[in-house]
């Protein structure tokens, strides 16, 4: 007996869900979604390089292109080409000194950094891999820093040697005119001041502050007033904050020119003020005193503000005692300051040094009478070279006919030293090597 096959429903029987249905129909293309009709495609932007080349369509199967600045042609001026040889030369090629050069953000250059050990020891210590790019404001802020810590004049900028020199390593810096180079100082003076008085009213930093007074050969008075303070870091650090032109210099004058500028720096903690012995100074820190009492800011009742110079309590301790062997050292002056007259002079003295000591280079100075320190430098050289002197006395005729001179007053000379000038100096020299290394 034959089994019968299992009833099978019709397709239209069966439930089917839509969401699992795939189409056997091939992929029409035409279903994709499209465009409105009528909209643009978004075309690329177009390089800044084309700002300074201008094409030459003379010859259309050969486009080329021009640069405005140099005159320089390439192939190019249609998509084909590409950018990157006109910015290559812009960048690197173009020898026209006035070419507004593109700062290129992307690109880079690797330097090898020294690592200083400090700032005022300058040794290095290492080296670090750096990647550093072009900057044109950066370049010229770098300048005006070069102009003011080497006391440049402005018109430095625009000498040959410097120009030439920039060429060289960076010839993509527009090289600045001494009046933009002024603008600049002025810029940067400001935004320093700026920070600095940010720094002062964040911080509430006590400040101690030294002020001198002195007047020029134009007899025109000036004060300058300089902060020291301790940092968040725990550095010393010393600023200038003012330095201006003052009538006299009467102790209220200076006070009051003190207490406007630190008003203008919103400085209200001082924690002491140095000057030197001027009783006029006097004057001045009892005006400021009052102005910290009203701040209510003094400490221990201002008892402690006024500190007096310790250089300038050495300076009057050294004049007394150049003023006692006053003849002794001018008589060394003038002995350094013939020999310093004139090659010949100085020659002679040479060979005397030659014969006498066992150094051949004699290295003597002549001092400034006004400052002690020089002093001390040419009577510990002139000691040095006795022996000399003395033969330099047997030998020369002129150098004895010099000390029978008169000077400007009709006076004569004092001088030459004899052993009696030369033991002073050298007891005296002992007492300013003292001073001098303190």
């Amino acid at each position: 007996m034959e089994e019968s096959a299992p009833e099978i429903d019709s397709p239209s029987s069966i439930p089917v869900s839509t969401e699992h249905v795939v189409s056997s129909r091939p992929f029409d293309s035409s279903n994709v979604s499209k465009p409105p009709p009528g909209a643009k495609k978004k075309s690329r932007k177009e390089s800044d390089v084309w700002q300074h080349f201008v094409k030459n369509n003379d010859d259309p199967k050969a486009p080329r292109v021009v640069c405005k600045l140099c005159d320089k042609s390439y192939a190019g001026g249609d998509r084909a080409y590409g950018t990157s040889t006109l910015r290559n030369h812009l960048l690197n090629q173009c020898p026209h000194e006035n070419s507004l050069r593109m700062e290129d953000k992307k690109q880079k250059t690797l330097i090898f950094q020294k690592k200083l050990c400090g700032a005022k020891s300058g040794s290095a210590e290492g080296t670090n891999l750096k990647a550093v790019g072009f900057s044109q404001s950066d370049c010229r802020l770098a300048c005006v820093k070069m102009i003011i810590l080497d006391e440049l004049s402005f018109r430095f900028v625009e000498q040959e040697g410097f120009k030439l020199f920039c060429s060289v390593p960076c010839p993509g810096f527009d090289i600045p005119s001494r009046t933009t180079v002024s603008r600049d100082i002025k810029n940067l003076y400001r935004d320093e001041k700026k920070k600095l008085k940010n720094y002062f009213l964040k911080h509430s930093q006590r400040v101690s502050l030294t002020t001198d007074t002195w007047t020029s050969i134009q007899n025109v008075c000036y004060m300058v007033l300089t902060a020291h303070f301790i940092d968040h870091e725990w550095k010393m650090q010393k600023r200038i904050l003012n330095f201006c032109q003052i009538p006299n210099h009467k102790g209220e004058t200076i006070g009051k020119a003190i207490d406007m500028c630190l008003k203008e720096w919103g400085i209200e903690k001082v924690f002491s003020i140095m000057v030197d012995n001027a009783s006029s100074n006097n004057v001045a820190i009892s005006h400021i005193k009052k102005r910290l009492q009203i701040w209510k800011t003094e400490i221990c009742n201002g008892e402690f503000v006024h500190m007096r110079c310790s250089a300038h309590i050495l300076n009057l301790v050294v004049g007394d005692g150049l003023k006692e062997l006053n003849a002794s050292i001018v008589a060394v002056r003038n002995a350094v300051r013939y020999i310093r007259a004139s090659p010949a002079r100085l020659g002679s003295f040479q060979n005397c040094v030659k014969s006498t000591c066992k150094e051949d280079k004699a290295s003597i100075c002549l001092d400034v009478s006004t400052r002690w320190n020089s002093t001390f430098l040419m009577l510990d050289r002139a000691i040095k070279y006795l022996d000399a002197f003395k033969l330099l006395e047997e030998e020369d005729e002129h150098y004895v006919k010099y000390f029978s001179d008169k000077d400007q007053n009709g006076r004569s000379l004092i001088g030459p030293p004899v052993s009696k000038d030369w033991d002073n100096c050298a007891i005296f020299c002992k007492f300013l090597k003292i001073f001098y290394e303190v």
